[in-house]
């Protein structure tokens, strides 16, 4: 099987999604959201990047990134992934071999303002796509309450399904994102 070749633009914002293997819902569990925001943090010092919007839900997350410096979102996804399981493995006792995370992850370079709200509402209407909450702000796990508190959300937004991803084929531009 050949390997997809990356698309990296310097200073882009990347949205991204990486899925539990089996989507298996470990963060379900608090404890485990926590250890996967400390190893952001971590990752974070290794390959600088600021945090756009975020949304964990129980077997994958979706962030939205844009990497600094020398750094890329896909040099920030491979140290990521394997200092949580490793994390994850020590916490658990977890020893010898463990698959934690599908092989690889999906990603999409935003080419826009409309792109990118496109983007940031599909990340925090993601709870309610998945019948977890009746609205965005109900989830504690996601960057929603940020965003509203600078304006870029009017009260009662997520209530229905939002204008900017109803009639966007995600299947087709998107494939097997979660």
């Amino acid at each position: 099987m050949s390997r997809i070749r990356r698309y990296y633009a310097p200073d882009a914002t990347v949205f991204m999604t990486q899925v539990v293997y089996h989507r298996t819902p470990v963060f379900e569990q608090p404890q485990f959201v926590d250890l996967l925001r400390q190893n952001l943090l971590a990752t974070k010092r290794l390959h600088p990047f600021s945090m756009t919007a975020y949304c964990f839900l129980p077997e994958h997350f979706h962030i939205m990134i844009r990497p600094t410096g020398a750094s890329s979102f896909s040099a920030i996804m491979h140290s990521l992934k394997p200092n949580f399981t490793k994390d994850y493995k020590t916490m658990l006792g977890i020893t010898g071999k463990m698959r934690f995370w599908q092989k690889g992850f999906w990603d999409h370079v935003i080419r826009d303002e409309e792109d990118f709200q496109r983007h940031l509402d599909y990340i925090h209407y993601n709870p309610v796509k998945h019948g977890l909450v009746l609205r965005p702000e109900d989830w504690p796990y996601s960057s929603y309450p940020i965003w509203k508190a600078r304006g870029v959300y009017p009260d009662k937004w997520g209530w229905e399904l939002p204008l900017s991803i109803c009639d966007y084929n995600w299947d087709e531009s998107e494939a097997d994102r979660d």
